[in-house]
């Protein structure tokens, strides 16, 4: 079942490395681009993992920003990343070891969490595994490729390959929204809400971050409300009254 759930995360991850690719490719050339060296970006890349994190915290080690206003702007863009690890921590198993847990919680990113969360019934940490076997490469090798190039790159190229990220998640996120209703009132229910952030006046000042994690937070607490997930030890009961 390891080895089963390890490949099946590989297969799944491939798509998620080569978006990761295109990615932070740009990030490559924008950090030496502002006087980091090539090492230090692919450093950046390898430990943190997180997109948005990275390109605002790149613009803070330009500015030769403070170190108060660094783990501000992360707390408040990555804090997301904390709702994601709850909710994936009840799609494992209760009996996986925490060393497995934290390593999980690692390598979640939002394309990660989406592809996991799809997954029917329980998840073995193995898929994650997986995944982050060839989604960390594909950040990390990008961001190198990007660091070697410069600015050898028209501005358009570049452009494009910060755009492909979108189209990645939007493959991860339709096909189980048109099978499932929760899963499609949820992507309609973010769309809305964070529609909302954009347009109306006063909203849109709030910051990205805060946006991820207001839209998270009410559209989740919809979802759990009306589309409820039956606990592990409940299913079991009705399992053995089942067969009683």
């Amino acid at each position: 079942m390891r080895g089963e759930s390890f490949r099946r995360g590989l297969k799944d991850g491939v798509p998620i490395g080569l978006g990761y690719f295109a990615v932070s490719f740009t990030f490559g050339m924008m950090a030496v681009s502002g006087g980091l060296s090539i090492w230090q970006a692919v450093l950046i890349s390898l430990t943190n993992l997180t997109s948005a994190g990275q390109f605002a915290g790149l613009d803070i080690i330009i500015m030769a920003g403070s170190y108060w206003e660094m783990a501000l702007t992360q707390l408040i863009i990555n804090l997301r990343y904390c709702l994601m690890s709850f909710s994936l921590s009840q799609k494992l198993r209760r009996d996986v070891p925490w060393a497995h847990r934290y390593l999980v919680a690692f390598g979640v990113t939002d394309e990660i969490f989406g592809i996991s969360a799809s997954q029917e019934g329980k998840v073995s940490p193995y898929y994650n595994y997986g995944a982050m076997c060839v989604a960390i490469p594909g950040w990390t090798l990008g961001t190198l490729a990007g660091a070697i190039s410069g600015n050898l790159l028209p501005a358009f190229m570049v452009s494009a390959l910060s755009v492909a990220i979108y189209g990645m998640f939007l493959a991860i996120i339709i096909p189980p929204a048109k099978t499932s209703r929760a899963v499609l009132g949820v992507v309609v229910g973010s769309m809305a809400v964070s529609s909302l952030f954009a347009v109306v006046p006063g909203l849109k000042e709030v910051s990205s971050g805060f946006v991820i994690i207001i839209t998270t937070l009410l559209v989740a607490g919809a979802a759990a409300y009306f589309f409820p997930v039956e606990d592990e030890s409940t299913e079991e009961k009705e399992a053995g009254v089942s067969e009683s």
